[in-house]
């Protein structure tokens, strides 16, 4: 059973804790598979080791047909996800894809098998709990890194915004900055994290009890706060709040509460390396009750603080700001282009402006002119301006004239009258 807790704690609360992309699949797998009763107890059998290198995923073949049935459905969903999330990758960089090879596309994702899209096999298992375990194990060494360039870029800032400084207010700043520095140096000594020292000042000062009656065993039930019968990383982390608020306090201008959080994360891996006698990044009762037999419980070193040791040397900050400065010119580059497109897109616009208007003038004076023309009786102008005649029908002037034989419906005579009769024919 304590397996099964773990196995959930390391897919489920760590991961939401990390948001990994793939936290929600992960999380709705687990959940899938606890429902069946035989990878259920595989999972009370299973040790640590079984469920990092994947034994543990060859026990699907003998799960239900309504487990194998969802688990196809939500790899199903998984995949059309990830498809999507490629999309918008393409169409946020302007790639043209018209033929996508979503096979090849998704082998960038590692915790599914992309040749079988529409299945969840033994292989999907291994592939998701190996990659959630990688990404876990990976997860601290990335924060220490970014806590590093933070520290660094800080620096920078500091140096950069010294420079602009005239020499009289450069020499009071740094002065200041220095009165500060050593103003964070002057805080009570800090217990080493998970010695009897620090345990007892949160069984005093947090749980409000004796510290003459600490007991290891009843200390640990009081902090599994979820009652799950181990002590997970944000358990162990919330016992170092009172070593934390003897360094850091928020209201200070010289503390940083990044520096803070790094503090938290350095003990917490102190404890662990030395409690979690299994690397399962969970702490069990016997394994913290036998950490309190060893002698660096009763008598450990004074914990050394950030200050201490810097977090970086002079060549990785000279290394970090001609990366600064190679960004900077990118970066550069890039609103140089950006203000050239936009001059260019602003005198396209002006022109077409430009010939909106004249068009607008155009139909006005148009309409202007056959108004005009309208008024003076002219015949009304073509598409060109030339003018446009149009026959008029006949006037009748007087209703008793008599038409035309034409228009009274009467055929013409056109043959030659008939000469005189008396006439004689020759003259």
């Amino acid at each position: 059973m304590e397996t099964t807790r773990k196995l959930k704690r390391k897919c489920r609360k760590r991961t939401w804790t990390l948001a990994l992309y793939y936290d929600r699949y992960l999380r709705e797998v687990i959940e899938v598979l606890e429902t069946d009763p035989h990878f259920r107890e595989k999972l009370q059998t299973a040790n640590t080791e079984d469920i990092k290198n994947g034994r543990l995923s060859k026990e699907l073949d003998l799960v239900g047909h309504h487990v194998r049935t969802r688990l196809d459905e939500l790899k199903r969903q998984e995949v059309s996800r990830l498809r999507m999330l490629l999309k918008a990758k393409l169409d946020s960089t302007n790639t043209q894809s018209l033929q996508m090879d979503h096979s090849s596309l998704l082998k960038q994702f590692e915790h599914l098998d992309p040749h079988n899209q529409n299945t969840f096999e033994a292989k999907d298992l291994e592939l998701l709990i190996t990659t959630a375990t990688k990404d876990l194990e990976n997860y601290d060494a990335e924060r220490h890194e970014e806590f590093k360039r933070y520290e660094m870029l800080k620096e920078h800032e500091r140096r950069e915004y010294l420079k602009g400084l005239d020499q009289e207010k450069r020499e009071k700043e740094e002065k200041r900055m220095q009165e500060l520095k050593e103003k964070h140096h002057q805080h009570p000594k800090v217990n080493a994290p998970g010695s009897v020292a620090q345990l007892r000042e949160v069984w005093e000062e947090t749980d409000g009890l004796d510290p003459k009656e600490f007991n290891p065993k009843t200390f640990f039930k009081l902090h599994d706060t979820n009652e799950d019968g181990v002590l997970d990383e944000q358990e162990l982390e919330a016992l170092f709040t009172k070593e934390l608020e003897k360094v850091y306090d928020a209201k200070n201008e010289e503390d940083d509460m990044t520096e803070m959080e790094e503090e938290r994360l350095r003990m917490r891996e102190h404890v662990m390396k030395n409690v979690d006698a299994n690397q399962d990044r969970l702490v069990s009762l016997e394994e913290f009750l036998k950490s309190t037999e060893k002698k660096e419980f009763s008598n450990p070193r004074e914990w050394e603080t950030l200050e201490t040791k810097p977090a970086y040397t002079e060549e990785e900050l000279q290394l970090f700001e001609v990366e600064l400065r190679d960004k900077e010119e990118e970066l550069k580059r890039k609103a140089e282009n950006l203000q050239q497109q936009q001059d260019l897109l602003k005198e396209r616009g002006k022109a077409l402006e430009a010939q909106r208007r004249e068009y607008q003038q155009a139909v006005l004076e148009m309409s202007q002119r056959k108004e005009q023309q309208a008024a003076d009786g002219q015949p009304p102008a073509g598409p060109n301006g030339e003018l446009q005649f149009q026959p008029e029908a006949p006037k009748v002037e007087d209703k008793d004239v008599k038409a035309p034989a034409e228009l009274q419906g009467e055929a013409p005579n056109h043959l030659p009258a008939e000469p005189p009769q008396n006439l004689p024919i020759n003259t």
